[in-house]
């Protein structure tokens, strides 16, 4: 059974950065895709980024490209998500999720993590 685990999220000022973590277990890591998704309080879930089973291709929502950064360590089946010039607009539980195909703006994804909660304050 597929498992995803977040961690690294937190209370941050404005303009401060953190790095979120997702360990994955279940099944082949590096053969799929993984992507970060967020969730405000009172607004929809919405992607954030995702990253290619090796790394070599990305994509950014509009309002974190520039900003964030997704990567992979396929030996650590360990996904990140470095997130500088936080902002309160960044505010969200942030999400790990697990696809078998990379897809640039990926409508769903086969499996999800519990979340992380990252808070900005101004």
């Amino acid at each position: 059974q597929v498992q995803l685990v977040e961690s690294g999220g937190g209370l941050v000022q404005a303009g401060a950065s953190l790095r979120l973590s997702c360990a994955s277990s279940g099944r082949t890591f590096s053969s799929h895709a993984m992507g970060w998704f967020r969730q405000a309080p009172g607004k929809e879930r919405e992607f954030v980024a995702i990253i290619s089973r090796h790394g070599v291709n990305t994509n950014y929502a509009d309002s974190v490209k520039n900003r964030f950064t997704i990567s992979r360590d396929n030996a650590k089946n360990t996904v990140y998500l470095q997130m500088n010039s936080l902002k309160p607009e960044d505010t969200a539980l942030y999400y790990c999720a697990e696809s078998t195909y990379y897809i640039a703006k990926p409508p769903s994804m086969d499996y999800w993590g519990k979340g992380t909660l990252v808070t900005v304050s101004s």
